[in-house]
């Protein structure tokens, strides 16, 4: 992801195991605007944070199936997800958090790639989000015992959201706020719009892509995000494994994409329908075509198929 030439100054940092960039259209109000960007993703991770034992979300598997009374930020990340849900008809389900611990990935990724413990794959459909009772009226959540739940396929992107509409009505400028490649935007866009480059393989803003496809798309409002299996997989036990699930499986998803983008009008929307797509597999695109999303899907074999919305580059798309 890359901004505009257009004067604009830009932080880059690490919060909730991923890549954070802010970068702002007037570059007097970075610092400002990168201190509230920090205290929102601290409120972010003590409220739904997998990995924390004093996290919100955690104190939930504690519960043993009784209401918790939760907090609004919270209440709102589950709400989020619960209705990514239902908009992928289960393909992006919030209760996958006991198989992704299942597969290993228990603590953040750093630690998940260098742990050599064994893995057994057994196939067990999810509980489904209908198991999930979140009460907006008193505040509560209920989780049946034994029911984990995984925030990650939403949180991010639904946090960049946030974000970046706070952050454009306090400094009253153009905001760019991406989380792991989640990128959200809000306020008045640079001339252009914010130029996004799309590519297959994770790397730095800086750097052009060392291998895989890439492309740049000039975004103006709303969201685009990127969903794909090789960024967060690591190998344990002779199996190769990645992070997002198929909710009817209970194990990694085997998927004919590599990577999906989507650009909607929230990052929320646009990395829920990424991720789905993902699950959906063969056919996704003409699933994102029936919902109005211009998206690039990039096959394992690195052939690229778009749908229709999907802006055609300027220059043809390059392969590193």
């Amino acid at each position: 992801m890359s901004a505009s030439p257009r004067t604009t100054a830009a932080a880059d940092w690490r919060a909730l195991g991923s890549s954070v960039r802010l970068v702002v259209t007037d570059p007097a109000l970075l610092d400002s605007c990168n201190v509230l960007l920090a205290r929102h993703l601290a409120e972010v991770d003590r409220a739904c944070s997998r990995f924390r034992t004093d996290s919100e979300l955690s104190a939930l598997d504690d519960a043993a199936g009784r209401p918790v009374r939760v907090s609004p930020l919270l209440a709102e990340a589950l709400s989020v997800a619960l209705h990514a849900a239902e908009a992928t008809d289960g393909a992006v389900d919030p209760t996958v958090g006991s198989a992704l611990e299942a597969i290993g990935y228990d603590r953040d990724f750093t630690l998940v790639r260098e742990d050599d413990r064994p893995v057994r794959l057994t196939v067990k459909r999810a509980p489904g989000r209908r198991r999930v009772n979140l009460d907006r009226v008193t505040g509560t959540v209920t989780v049946p015992p034994g029911v984990r739940l995984d925030l990650g396929a939403t949180a991010k992107a639904w946090a960049a959201d946030r974000a970046a509409r706070t952050l454009a009505r306090a400094a009253d400028c153009g905001v760019l706020v991406s989380l792991g490649g989640d990128t959200a935007v809000a306020g008045e866009p640079p001339s252009g719009g914010w130029q996004i480059r799309v590519q297959d393989v994770t790397g730095r803003v800086e750097e052009t892509p060392a291998q895989g496809s890439y492309t740049t798309v000039g975004l103006h409002s709303g969201g685009l995000a990127t969903s794909g299996t090789t960024a967060r997989s690591w190998r344990r036990g002779g199996h190769a494994l990645h992070h997002i699930i198929d909710p009817r499986t209970g194990l990694p998803v085997r998927t004919p994409w590599r990577t999906v983008t989507v650009a909607a009008a929230t990052c929320t929307d646009a990395n829920a329908a990424s991720t789905a797509a993902l699950v959906k597999g063969a056919g996704a695109e003409r699933w994102l075509t029936r919902q109005g999303l211009p998206a690039r899907l990039v096959s394992r074999e690195g052939l690229v198929v778009t749908t229709p919305g999907w802006p055609t580059p300027a220059h043809p798309e390059a392969a590193a």
